[in-house]
């Protein structure tokens, strides 16, 4: 009998590692978004970071590290580090880590100044250390700041070098290295993973109700991940275990089985599910807030596009200023309480009347710390919401602190708002299609033959 021929060994994948660099990381000041951005963008390709290592911004350790990492990974990622100041280190320790000298680029010199006449500004001269480069580097173009990154293949490897910023860094992952990664097969060209984002279901209820369900498909890999307002299930077939076609088919059934918890398959965020069940049903929004302090107008600002939907919001913490901008009258303030649903239904109708809009949400809370208006503890939300057909309040209780109060609250309302919307959407009834008369019949052009 002819012997079975084994599978064909799977190669490993490429090893990535990651190097955040900057003193502020490491003093806590500012919170380590690449790894976030940079983990999350790279598992969507396929590949999985094996290290993220943060450095302070010391020449010496930083290329101590750089040579550790190049002689064990196949792409080192390097964030922070090129900008015009004196702690700004990366582009020497990196030369010096892979033994190559730094050259002064006429080209990156003229760019970096007309970047400054652009905006105005007179071009200092330590910015001109931003156009010094490793012999063997490619600048990576920065259209929203200064500092170029830059790109090194050397003995079959490639080292990255991205600025710091997040509003550079990620344009730049996105549309030059990102693209060069997938030229040289180092990730995936295309996504191999489905997400579903859900809303106002905890990951250990969510997990149960699904577990009977993805039992059926153990060759699909699948991942949750939890947020304060929202939890996502990714459905993955890496490896060749699964396909895309099974992944969206589970996907399909996971969505009919959790109904409108569900708010998108993506990576839309809550506020875009809402914008586009607004602008489908060509509705109107505006909000009024009070503990929330405008966070949930914010979320829809930050839309392109957003003019069409949002008609605007108001924030008004202390009373007076639901007085005079929302038309409540004082006895009721008097009588309730700022932090009550009575307010919370006048504010949510004040916004929806005053901004002409066919909904508005409120928010008013007691976000902490300690007790407040009307004795009300910390952690007491009440949300508004005004629609066509009628206005409501919620009450919400939060543990957290302040910050996670209000982020939990904005988004509680906005999934109120999302499913109220499609509550409305199916009720409306089917327009019928009229049969054609007899003079529309009469008008119509003969058939070619």
């Amino acid at each position: 009998m002819a012997k079975k021929s084994a599978p064909p060994a799977r190669h490993a994948p490429p090893r990535f590692e990651l190097l955040t660099l900057g003193d502020e990381l490491l003093l806590g000041r500012t919170a380590n978004g690449h790894l976030a951005f940079l983990g999350d963008q790279l598992a969507r390709r396929g590949v999985q970071l094996a290290v993220n290592i943060v450095l302070p911004d010391n020449a010496e350790v930083i290329a101590a590290q750089v040579a550790r990492s190049w002689a064990r990974a196949k792409v080192v990622i390097t964030t922070g580090g090129l900008g015009p100041t004196c702690d700004d280190r990366t582009r020497e320790a990196v030369a010096d880590a892979l033994g190559q000298k730094l050259v002064h680029d006429k080209q990156l010199e003229r760019a970096i100044a007309a970047r400054f006449a652009k905006l105005g500004r007179k071009m200092t001269p330590n910015n001109l250390k931003q156009a010094w480069r490793p012999t063997g580097a490619e600048a990576l173009p920065n259209p929203f700041g200064t500092a170029p990154g830059l790109w090194i293949e050397q003995d079959g490897k490639v080292l990255v070098m991205l600025p710091g910023p997040p509003n550079e860094l990620e344009p730049m992952w996105v549309n030059e290295v990102l693209p060069r990664l997938a030229r040289r097969k180092l990730v995936d060209r295309a996504e191999h993973f489905l997400q579903l984002r859900t809303a106002s279901v905890g990951e250990s209820a969510l997990e149960e109700r699904l577990q009977p369900l993805l039992a059926k498909y153990p060759d699909v890999e699948v991942a949750y991940c939890a947020h304060a307002w929202a939890v996502d299930v990714r459905l993955g077939w890496h490896g060749g275990r699964a396909s895309a076609a099974q992944a969206r088919q589970i996907a399909d059934e996971c969505r009919a089985l959790l109904g409108d918890d569900v708010f998108t398959v993506g990576t839309d965020s809550l506020a875009e599910a809402v914008a586009d069940l607004l602008r489908h049903d060509d509705k109107t929004l505006a909000v009024a807030e009070s503990g929330s302090g405008g966070q949930l107008a914010s979320v829809f600002t930050d839309l392109p596009g957003a003019s069409k939907f949002f008609h605007g919001g108001v924030v008004c913490y202390r009373n007076g200023g639901k007085v005079i901008m929302l038309d409540i009258p004082e006895c009721l303030l008097s009588q309730h309480g700022a932090i009550s649903p009575e307010i919370a239904v006048a504010m949510a109708t004040g916004a929806a009347e005053n901004f002409v809009a066919d909904y508005a949400l409120s928010i008013t809370c007691c976000a902490g710390p300690g007790a407040c208006c009307g004795g009300k503890a910390a952690g007491t939300v009440f949300v508004g919401l005004h629609a066509p057909d009628g206005v409501w309040c919620k009450r919400l209780e939060y543990p957290g602190t302040a910050a996670a109060v209000r982020a939990r609250a904005v988004n509680a309302a906005l999934d109120w708002l999302r499913r109220e919307l499609l509550r409305a959407h199916r009720a409306k009834p089917a327009t019928p299609v009229a049969a054609p008369t007899k003079a529309a019949k009469a008008k119509k052009p003969a058939r070619r033959k």
